[in-house]
């Protein structure tokens, strides 16, 4: 019997956590009817990047797959013109700079 109910307690977990529901966030940018982004809006494309300088993906932002797309092309141009970082390096911690020729 303890086989049995063993085998019935793993079947209800399973069961209870196929049942659950994950809502979608509704997309920002979709609410607002934008059409295009500007990459030269920093401030607005600042929300869509991570504090180490990531794009920040689209089931943390909530974004569609449309805008999605368009707000990581609007960001990859606003750091090759020079107004996003491509890396946002931590105050306080240092490289360390070894000029010692490696070569034979």
């Amino acid at each position: 019997m303890n086989v049995r109910e063993r085998t019935d307690n793993t079947k209800k977990k399973r069961g209870s956590q196929q049942k659950r529901i994950i809502k979608k966030r509704p997309c920002r940018l979709c609410g607002d009817k934008v059409k295009d982004v500007d990459y030269k809006d920093t401030d607005f494309l600042g929300k869509y990047i991570s504090e180490r300088g990531k794009i920040i993906p689209s089931r943390v932002s909530g974004n569609c797959q449309k805008h999605q797309r368009m707000v990581a092309n609007r960001i990859k141009r606003a750091r090759i013109a020079a107004l996003l970082p491509f890396v946002k390096i931590k105050q306080g911690v240092q490289r360390e700079r070894n000029f010692t020729s490696r070569r034979g």
